[in-house]
This record gives structure tokens, sequence and C-alpha cells, in this order.
């Protein structure tokens, strides 16, 4: 994919990884992108600064207070680039750019750098699993900053596990995925349900599904970075760039629904809603006895759904749902895009055991209510959410 007219700003730390990264910058230069370089001063020691210049055609940069013009460069360079990645990313950089501490030019311009970062982390696997490098991780998510997980395989450190730096073209696909995506939800309120309900039996039992929310969580990032304003309505705990909702029951997922229903222009339910709760939910913990059988009551959940759809009227909201299936996907689907009124209806196949429930992967097939279907042949939960808003924003 061309990304002429784009720039990419590389930052390389110290890690002996740095060497696979002359591999990155040939793509991005083969892809039309201009590429600028900046190094941590350790990340000389594993590949030269001469290399690196004769590859992205640019002066490569180290020393925070070099300026050839008036310009700061960690300001000039943040305004100019349309994405950073670093990569290989220490332990040292990630918890320095997740506290601000900004005391070399690498450090300096992701502070100061407010579009899209994404970091390819590569280090020793116990230093990757330190609690403290979690939660800076964990901190910078939550900011939208992207992260490549290391691989797990023989270390140059001589350990075996997880800290090795993610391939090549992982990378560069992450860079090439971000940098097209389209702002067709620019401004729009889009609403995403994800997880499953969790329905009370007692204090330490509950019904559930398998659901894990990846589907959710993927279609909100997507839609954050096509430019709208995201509210994520989820059972997961998650740490997010955009307002999230943690909600238990179907309940509780239908008063916090009820709550954004106003202002949403869009809401997408990905959530796994349980079809039924327990009648009476009892306030101490069931004991066992010496029945070999025991009998609980359910009644039906709210279709919620389906009263969203009633609820709006013939108002301009968009309304999309998602349906799991076991056999016979798109005529079960056909009947439920009927029954429920909504304007698309995401079908996913769950008797096959690579995609869906708690998978990184998904193949769905989308109806709409004018009977069109498209399907997705299987793809990363990432590509397919961005696939499902791009369809839903054509509407």
């Amino acid at each position: 994919m061309s990304l002429q007219d784009k720039t990419v700003l590389i930052g390389i730390t110290g890690g002996i990884a740095a060497y696979k990264i002359c591999e990155l910058i040939r793509k991005f230069q083969k892809a039309g992108a201009k590429t600028r370089v900046v190094c941590t001063p350790n990340a000389l020691n594993f590949v030269t600064k001469l290399t690196l210049q004769n590859l992205s055609k640019n002066q490569v940069f180290v020393d925070e207070f070099n300026p050839k013009d008036w310009k700061p460069e960690h300001i000039s360079f943040a305004d100019e680039a349309d994405i950073m990645v670093i990569a290989p990313a220490t332990a040292n950089t990630i918890s320095k750019i997740a506290n601000g501490i900004a005391d070399n030019l690498l450090t300096s311009i992701a502070c100061a750098f407010s579009k899209q970062i994404i970091i390819a982390p590569a280090m020793n696997c116990n230093m990757w699993q330190n609690i403290a490098v979690q939660e800076n991780i964990s901190k910078l998510k939550s900011r939208g900053v992207e992260f490549l997980e290391p691989e797990t395989g023989f270390l140059a450190c001589g350990y075996s596990g997880k800290g090795r730096l993610c391939s090549i073209d992982k990378i560069f696909n992450a860079a090439v995925e971000s940098l097209n995506f389209s702002q067709k939800l620019a401004g729009k309120n889009v609403v995403i349900t994800s997880g499953g309900t969790i329905e009370e039996i007692d204090p330490v039992r509950y019904i559930s599904n398998y659901s894990s929310g990846k589907m959710g969580f993927a279609l909100a990032n997507s839609a954050k970075k096509m430019g709208a304003n995201v509210t994520l309505i989820t059972t997961k705990p998650i740490e997010a760039p955009f307002k999230t909702v943690k909600v238990k029951s179907a309940i509780q997922m239908q008063n916090a629904l009820d709550e954004e229903f106003e202002t949403a222009d869009i809401i997408i339910m990905a959530a796994a809603v349980a079809d039924y709760r327990v009648k009476n939910y009892s306030e101490q913990k069931l004991k066992k006895t010496s029945e070999d059988e025991i009998t609980l009551q359910l009644v039906k959940n709210p279709d919620i759904l389906k009263e969203l759809c009633q609820k709006r009227g013939d108002r301009k909201k968009i309304i999309a749902g998602f349906c799991a299936e076991s056999e016979n996907l798109v005529e079960n689907a056909k009947e439920k895009i009927a029954k429920k009124g909504c304007d698309f209806l995401v079908a996913n196949d769950i008797s096959r055991k690579d995609i869906g429930f708690s998978s990184d992967d998904n193949e769905v097939t989308i109806l709409d209510k004018n009977g069109g279907i498209k399907k997705l042949e299987k793809a990363s939960k990432s590509v397919i959410a961005t696939k499902i808003l791009e369809h839903i924003a054509n509407e």
C-alpha cells in the first residue's frame, strides 16, 4: 500500500534487536513514506548512524539540543510526523514515556507527540514480566498507545521466553493500517457493548458465557481511530483511551445503554447478553444438600437489541447487532435481523475453534435490513472491526 506523502518517525532504543529496524526503514521507504530516525545514545551501540542515514536518506538524530535552525527538534519532529514507531523499545524507554520523563530526544518527542504512537518492545523475559513495566505499559495503552507484544522464543541473553521483538512485517502492517484509517466516523457518537453478561445466582455463583469481549474492544479501538467519540459498555475490566462503562448483568447493560441512547449516532451490540437470569437471587450462599439435583428458576432477560430498535422510532440512529450461531448461520441470522429490526446484524459461526470466542481472529457475515449479505473472510479481530465499521459508515 502506498504511503506517499506520509512521514514516519522511527525511534530506536538500546536493544540488540535494533539492527532489525534497518529492514523496517527499507519497507517504509519502498512504500513511499518519508522516514526520519531518532535514536537513544545506547541504540548506536547496536546499529550505526551511517547505516540508518543511508537507509532513511535523512540525517539521524540523537542529541536533543543540536538544532540546525530555530525550531526545537522535539517539537518540529512531533509536528511533522504522521505516526511514531518505537522499535525495539526497552523497558527503560517505555517507563520513561509512561511517566512523562523527557531526558533525551526520543522521549522528548514522545512526550510532545499527539498522533498515533506504536511501540514494539524487546527485552529479557523477566524484565517483560516485571510488575512495574507491565503497569507502565497499561498506562500507555490507556492513553491510546498501540503495543505490539514481543514474541516467545530464544533470547540473545540466553533465556528462552517472551521478549523477542515481533516480526518487522507486523510492525510495518500496524503502521500502514493506522496511517490508512479513514475518518468516516469523525464527530460521531458511537456506543459499543462487549463481553458476556454475568447473571448472579448467589454471592459466589453466576451464569455467563465464553465471550472474551475482544471483538467489542477491537470495534471501539477502530471507531476511535476513525474519529468517533466512543463509549464502550463492557463486562470486562479494561484500560482504554475512550470512555468505558463497566457493567455486570443484562439489566445493568440496558440501563447504561439508556443513559447513552439519546446522544448516540451509532450503537453496536457486540456483547453476548444472557437470555435468562435467575428469578430469585439468594443473598446467602446456597448450601449443598443431600439431594442429587437442584432446580434454578430462570426468567427472561430483556431483548435489549429489539427494545433499542423500537425505542429509536424514526430517529436517524444506526443500530447494529451481533449473533452467535452454531448451525445454519445465514438462515438464522436472516430471521434474527427481521425479528430485531436493526440496520445490520453481524453473524459469527461459533462452531469453529479457530475464530470467535477468546480467539484473536474472526470471520463474520454482515446482513443488512435491505437483504444485503457481505462475508468478511478470516482476519484479526482488529481488521474485521475496521471492515465492519467501514461497512456501517457507508450506510
